[in-house]
């Protein structure tokens, strides 16, 4: 079966939302109003939302403090992945990773590509898990943002999804680090 288990308790996840842009704040983020509207619409807590310019140092900061949080489960991040000089998230959340979700870049693809045709090759969509948290990155358009979270994170992030999705792992994430501290 593929799709919701009734049977399933909701289970609501703690989710993040960055902007990375050097010209967007608050009272002009369309992408990340879009995203935290989503978030809350289908019943999960929005546990903080920030922006920050392109720059590795700054979004690798936030990242950094929100995967040590207890409060946060997810970070979904909007903007930054095109190819142009400033474009640097990919480059500030890979290195965190410990493992990489290739699927989620490819996916999201493969999804836009039904919609705007070639131009999805410059998306440099990605995600990946740092610490038990899960940590994705989507372009700045708010297109983009209704697509990933449309198509594939609000599927995803229901533990009533199935067969399979990513809250029903959340206590396995950390395994690794465990059996290495015993």
């Amino acid at each position: 079966m593929i799709g919701i288990d009734e049977t399933r308790p909701f289970i609501p996840v703690r989710i993040a939302a960055l902007t990375v842009s050097d010209t967007r704040g608050f009272d002009d983020d369309r992408s990340g109003d879009t995203l935290a509207k989503r978030i809350e619409n289908s019943g999960h807590i929005l546990a903080d939302r920030k922006i920050v310019k392109d720059e590795i140092p700054l979004i690798q900061s936030v990242l950094k403090e929100w995967i040590k949080s207890n409060d946060v489960d997810v970070v979904i991040s909007t903007g930054g992945t095109g190819v142009t000089g400033r474009d640097v998230t990919p480059e500030a959340f890979m290195p965190l990773y410990e493992k990489e979700i290739a699927g989620f870049g490819e996916l999201f693809r493969m999804l836009s590509y039904q919609k705007i045709g070639t131009s999805t090759i410059q998306s440099r969509a990605t995600a990946g898990v740092a610490s038990g948290t899960y940590l994705f990155a989507l372009p700045g358009s708010t297109g983009a943002v209704k697509d990933a979270w449309d198509d594939i994170l609000v599927h995803q992030l229901d533990y009533r999804f199935m067969p399979c999705n990513f809250v029903e792992l959340f206590d396995r994430l950390q395994e690794h680090q465990k059996r290495s501290s015993s």
